[in-house]
């Protein structure tokens, strides 16, 4: 993962220090305590499963045994004795296993918290349908953002994991994202950079949306090679103005493998995987891809929209002197227009041919 030559300093100690586990579960349960930790549904109802198998089928056989025993045999079955057995090894392990996520659980949550404060940040837990104007925040439902890592480092800044689900049943697909969220200094155009290195197998976009191939911009160098840039339309000017050569090189030096999205006065960085994770090399990696695209963020705070209109003398008054516009986007300059993706259209195309194949062959059957 290539790096800035100059980045803030992030202290990835407490992601691999030994812990204190009293500490640990103190953290735990203080979070509890504050409500900031949901309920351990998934394991009660795990542990609720365990116990009505054994309920069902160890128990009873178990009794058995004993009822053969008091009743004054002196043997029993050895396949009753192996499958007591076998159940209670089970139990165990699952007993282990359930015992250990929550210990890994509770020290995830607590290395993160103490390296979120190690750098000035905070960590939350998670947050159901995060207010956030990216792409992949109004997808699905179910939508929920986890490790949620913010502050300012300089500006406003947040890391998270986040999935959303589509579909229902048997159908439900969960969909599953990380992100980093960095508020900017003005609002400017919508503008997507698609990465080229994260596509799909035939090259197709891994982007949850597509858009029209009339906003595709075209930019120098090799760029191309690396990022689709979509503007919206009329906005070409204003997009070779925010990404100079010097921009450019930033974000192909640092961010290739990341899908781009700048949209009202955020820019986001999308990654088909959790960025929020116990790995050092992860954070070193995003902090420096921070603090490269940060440096750069200063000359975008002097764009301004021609499109909006400026001050207007009254009637009879003296011309003012020429202002700029103001701070803002015009309407036609703030969303994409979204596309259809030839993927959605090829199965679109091969269900609708099975559907109209089963209707001719049933009938000619007849």
């Amino acid at each position: 993962m290539p790096v800035a030559s100059e980045t803030l300093p992030v202290d990835t100690t407490p992601l691999t220090e030994p812990v204190d586990r009293s500490a640990v579960r103190a953290f735990t349960a203080e979070l509890r305590r504050s409500g900031a930790l949901r309920g351990r549904t998934v394991q009660i109802i795990v542990v609720v499963i365990i116990a009505a198998v054994i309920l069902l089928f160890a128990v009873p056989t178990l009794v058995t045994i004993v009822w053969t025993l008091a009743s004054g045999a002196r043997t029993v079955s050895p396949v009753s004795i192996a499958f007591v057995g076998f159940f209670a090894l089970v139990v165990g392990l699952v007993g282990f296993a359930i015992v250990r996520a929550l210990r890994g659980a509770g020290e995830r949550r607590y290395r993160l918290d103490r390296f979120a404060r190690a750098n000035g940040l905070s960590w939350r837990g998670d947050l159901d349908d995060p207010r956030l104007p990216g792409m992949i925040f109004d997808r699905g439902h179910s939508r929920e953002a986890s490790d949620i890592i913010s502050g300012r480092r300089p500006r406003s800044l947040e890391v998270a994991n986040y999935s959303y689900k589509t579909g229902s049943g048997k159908n439900e697909t969960t969909h599953k994202w990380g992100y980093v969220a960095i508020r900017l200094d003005t609002p400017l155009p919508h503008i997507v950079l698609d990465a080229v290195g994260n596509n799909g197998l035939f090259g197709g976009s891994n982007l949850p949306i597509s858009f029209t191939r009339d906003q595709r911009l075209s930019l120098e160098g090799d760029f191309d090679e690396h990022f689709a840039l979509y503007c919206p339309e009329g906005y070409e000017r204003d997009a070779l103005y925010l990404f100079t050569p010097d921009v450019m090189a930033r974000f192909v030096d640092n961010a290739a493998a990341l899908d781009v999205e700048i949209v009202d006065d955020w820019l986001f960085l999308y990654a088909r995987r959790d960025l929020t994770t116990l790995d050092p090399a992860t954070w070193q990696w995003l902090f420096a891809t921070i603090t490269a695209i940060e440096e750069k963020m200063a000359q975008w705070a002097r764009w301004r929209d021609e499109r909006l209109p400026t001050a207007t003398p009254a009637v009879g008054a003296a011309a003012p002197l020429l202002t700029p516009p103001p701070a803002g986007v015009a309407q036609q300059g703030r969303r994409l227009k979204r596309g259809v993706s030839w993927v959605t259209v090829v199965i679109g195309v091969v269900v609708v041919g099975y559907w109209i194949l089963s209707i001719v062959t049933d009938v000619v059957s007849r």
